[in-house]
């Protein structure tokens, strides 16, 4: 609010650098504001109130990460409608993009012309005076929240499910399935995934849930591989030596891991796409492309991937007895699949018909609640000893 008495309006510069925020508290003072600092985050949640005009908020501070002050911020009802400025020297686009999701107004990157930050100023403190939110962006503030709750809290399980080699019988390793520890918007794992996409957070969430993963499942493997989910974005955006240092640290060798790419973005540069999948062969790493037949799959993306593994969505190997058209479709990828030295696999296998059936048309393996449900215990002796008879 604007005091009544002084007319000048109030602001609370957050950033520990003192030097550089004393020049700034000073050139706004001179510009007629009220200028209160916090040298920390924490002195910075003491001074908050919501009579504050804006808030200009570095993300780099002692004791907290900027992110973590602005999520606290926009999840408190008492200070969500303060205008946030994000004036940080850590300005990568994804701190950017995270940023702006979590409600902040703007970000500028240090260091910044002053003026293009007075104008800036005032425009968001404009757009503050506007229209109350929608309820629709009020649901998108709500899951962009909850995301970063999820991903600074941990709130992730992992759960594992086996998959299957049919003749003869095998295990040829277990898939890594994630569930959000949450009972809000995100409680479907579809719906936090795919909003994990659409606010550009999966790749650290992805992380997360492998690290979480990991060193439950790698004392266990042997010859036996883990299949962890990833998309186009994953492979394009995360640095290599970043996703190498997960697994040596668990002690797990690339040849154990198999990744599945799923189509839940697209690609946005292909060559960029292809040459980090073959920075990842070379290191030993296996792919799969999933959902094959329905889905996100592409026929596309099979020819480029050229995966050791195909995965047949559960859509088309669900009911197959009463659908010539879905073991056609599945006739097709197992032909394919043989002529290229693929292992095709058959998701969603829910009974025993289904079971007979894609293995009658060739399939080498596959997995579902038939043959086990997920389950947050890796047990290798139960995936053996609690499977149905073939």
């Amino acid at each position: 609010m604007i005091d009544r008495v002084t007319n000048k309006k109030h602001i609370l510069l957050v950033d520990d650098e003192k030097p550089l925020t004393q020049m700034l508290a000073m050139l706004l003072e001179t510009r007629g504001y009220d200028v209160d600092v916090a040298n920390s985050g924490r002195e910075a949640l003491q001074k908050v109130s919501p009579h504050l005009d804006l808030i200009i908020l570095d993300l780099i501070l002692q004791d907290f990460n900027g992110f973590e002050i602005c999520r606290r911020l926009k999840e408190d009802e008492w200070t969500n409608h303060i205008p946030i400025i994000i004036l940080s020297a850590h300005s990568l686009h994804a701190d950017k993009v995270e940023g702006l999701y979590l409600g902040a107004d703007d970000f500028l990157a240090k260091p910044c012309e002053y003026e293009e930050l007075f104008a800036r100023m005032e425009a968001v403190m404009r757009r503050g005076n506007g229209k109350a939110p929608t309820n629709e962006q009020r649901q998108q503030d709500s899951i962009i929240l909850e995301l970063r709750k999820i991903l600074d809290e941990a709130l992730v399980t992992p759960y594992f499910q086996p998959i299957y080699v049919f003749d003869p019988l095998r295990l040829l390793g277990v898939e890594l399935l994630t569930r959000p520890r949450t009972t809000g918007l995100l409680a479907s794992p579809e719906t936090f995934f795919k909003q994990a996409v659409r606010f550009g957070m999966y790749p650290e969430l992805e992380l997360l849930s492998w690290s979480k993963a990991l060193p439950l499942v790698g004392p266990f493997l042997k010859t036996e591989k883990i299949f962890l989910n990833c998309n186009p974005y994953f492979i394009e955006s995360i640095d290599f030596e970043r996703v190498l240092k997960i697994f040596e640290s668990n002690h797990i060798p690339p040849k154990n891991v198999v990744l599945e790419i799923t189509e839940r973005s697209a690609i946005a540069d292909f060559d960029l796409f292809y040459q980090k999948l073959q920075i990842y062969r070379k290191h030993g790493f296996s792919f799969a492309v999933d959902d094959v037949g329905g889905g996100y799959a592409s026929l596309e993306s099979i020819a480029e991937t050229r995966p050791e593994v195909i995965k047949i969505d559960r859509n088309i190997t669900r009911n197959l007895s009463h659908d010539p058209y879905k073991r056609s479709i599945i006739k097709f990828v197992v032909s394919f699949c043989k002529e290229n030295g693929i292992i095709p696999v058959a998701e969603g296998i829910e009974n025993k018909d289904d079971l007979q059936l894609v293995r009658d048309l060739g399939v080498t393996g596959g997995q579902g609640y038939y043959l086990f449900r997920p389950t947050v215990e890796v047990d290798f002796q139960a995936f053996w000893t609690k499977i149905p008879p073939m």
